[in-house]
C-alpha cells in the first residue's frame, strides 16, 4: 500500500532525467564507450583552457555592493558588512577570487553551484561557504519551499533556500542547472576516445620516422646491427641535421603522413571548435588563431565580454543579491561587477572617447581618471562646472 500524503518531491529523482543523473552519477558511458563526467571532460585541455578562461575571468573581476541615492546616483556601501565579504574574503579560507573562481568552474562543469550562507544571531551574513556540486540534491516541499541535502562524510545535513547561494546554468524545471557536460556527452566521448587513441599509439611505438631499405637480404643480427648504428648516430635532438654516408646499398626512406593521420588531426581541431561553441567562447581564446589578426582583436573581446561574460555576471549578480538582500534591501542596495576596464580597447580609443564625453558634458574628467585607475586631482571638475554655470 502506498501512502497517499506526499510530502516532498525531490528534483530530478527521476533516474529517467537527465538532471538527476547529473546530479547522483553525473557522468555516462558515451557512445565511443568512453566513461564521462565533469572530472573526465577536463582532462581535456581545450575544456580546461574554456573553464580556466571564463572562471578567472569573472573572478578576477571588481565587484562592489552599491546603495542607490536618491537622485538616481549610487556610491560603493563600504560599511555595509556585505561589503568585506564580497570584494575581500567570503570566508577564513578563501579570498574572493578564489571562491568566485571556485563557484564559477562548478556551474561550467555541473550545471550548478551552491555556497552554503552562515548568519549570526542577528540574521546578518557572516560567510559563505562552497559546497561540492555532487553533495547536493535539491527537495521541492508541498509548500513550494525549497530544501538543499548536502551529503558530507556519510552525514545528510538539510538546508533552507534562506541558507544556500544557488548559481544555476539554464534549467528546465527551474530548480536543477543543465550541465554542459552531461548534454554534450557524445561530443566529448569521441574527444576523450580519440585522445586515448592517440596516446595508445605513440605509447606502443606504432609511428616510425622512416625505414632503412636495402636490396640485400639480411638475417636478424644484421638487421638489428644497422639499425642499433643508426640511432646512435643520428637518433635525438642532438643529431638533428647531420648528413648520413650510406654503403652497401641502403636508402633511407622517410615516411608521410597517412590520411588516417591527417583525419585524426583534423578532428583534433575540430574539437577546439566544438568545445568552443559548448562554452561560448571565440576559439581565438582558446589558442585556436587560424582566423586571429590585429584588426579583429578588440572585437573578439568585446563578443566575449557581451556574449560569453555578460549573461554569467548577470546571475551572479541577481544570485546574490536574491540570497543575501532582503526584499527591502534590495530596494536600497544592489551588487554589480565592473566590466568596463575588458571593453577599454587601446589608448587612442580610450582618449577619444573620454575626450567626446568630457566636450559633449555627459563625464568630468574625474569619471576620466576613476576609469583609468588614476588617483583623484581636487578641484579638477571646478573649472567645468563654472563654465557651464
Amino acid at each position: 500500500m502506498k501512502w497517499p500524503w506526499k510530502r516532498e518531491t525531490r528534483a530530478g529523482n527521476d533516474p529517467a532525467d537527465p538532471s538527476w543523473a547529473a546530479l547522483v552519477n553525473p557522468g555516462a558511458i558515451a557512445a565511443s564507450g568512453v566513461f564521462v563526467d565533469a572530472r573526465s571532460a577536463e582532462s581535456v585541455s581545450t575544456v580546461h583552457a574554456a573553464v580556466s578562461l571564463i572562471a578567472g575571468t569573472v573572478a578576477s573581476l571588481p565587484l562592489h555592493l552599491y546603495q542607490r541615492g536618491e537622485n538616481g546616483d549610487r556610491t560603493r556601501a563600504t560599511l555595509h558588512p556585505l561589503y568585506r565579504l564580497l570584494h575581500d574574503s567570503p570566508n577564513d579560507g578563501q579570498t574572493a577570487l578564489e571562491f568566485r573562481e571556485q563557484l564559477q568552474a562548478h556551474v561550467l562543469l555541473w550545471g550548478n553551484a551552491y555556497a552554503e550562507i552562515h548568519r549570526d544571531a542577528a540574521g546578518a551574513v557572516t560567510a559563505l561557504n562552497a559546497i561540492h556540486p555532487r553533495n547536493v540534491t535539491i527537495v521541492k516541499l508541498d509548500s513550494g519551499r525549497i530544501r538543499y541535502d548536502v551529503t558530507e562524510d556519510g552525514a545528510v545535513r538539510r538546508l533552507l533556500a534562506g541558507e544556500v547561494l544557488h548559481l544555476r546554468d539554464r534549467s528546465d524545471d527551474g530548480l536543477v542547472g543543465k550541465s554542459r557536460i552531461t548534454t554534450a556527452r557524445e561530443m566529448l566521448g569521441g574527444i576523450l576516445a580519440s585522445q586515448e587513441h592517440g596516446n595508445r599509439t605513440f605509447a606502443n611505438g606504432a609511428r616510425l620516422s622512416g625505414v632503412l631499405k636495402t636490396p640485400h637480404v639480411l638475417d636478424a643480427g644484421s638487421a638489428e646491427r644497422i639499425g642499433s648504428s643508426w640511432r646512435q648516430q643520428f637518433g635525438g635532438a642532438e643529431n638533428a641535421g647531420k648528413v648520413a654516408v650510406l654503403e652497401h646499398g641502403l636508402e633511407f626512406q622517410p615516411l608521410t603522413m597517412t590520411n588516417e593521420d591527417a583525419q585524426w588531426l583534423a578532428s583534433r581541431q575540430f574539437s577546439v571548435e566544438e568545445v568552443a561553441r559548448l562554452f561560448n567562447v571565440p576559439p581565438v581564446l582558446l589558442g585556436d588563431l587560424r582566423h586571429a589578426n590585429f584588426s579583429n582583436s578588440v572585437e573578439m573581446m568585446r563578443h566575449f565580454v557581451t556574449v560569453t561574460l555578460r549573461p554569467w555576471l548577470a546571475r551572479w549578480e541577481q544570485a546574490l543579491e536574491h540570497a543575501l538582500l532582503g526584499p527591502i534591501a534590495r530596494g536600497r542596495y544592489f551588487v554589480e561587477f565592473s566590466a568596463e576596464g575588458l571593453l577599454r580597447g587601446d589608448a587612442k580609443n580610450r582618449a577619444d572617447f573620454y575626450k567626446s564625453g568630457i566636450e559633449a558634458g555627459w563625464m568630468l574628467k574625474s569619471e576620466a581618471r576613476r576609469l583609468e585607475n588614476l588617483p583623484a586631482i581636487e578641484g579638477l571638475d571646478d573649472a567645468d562646472a563654472s563654465a557651464q554655470a
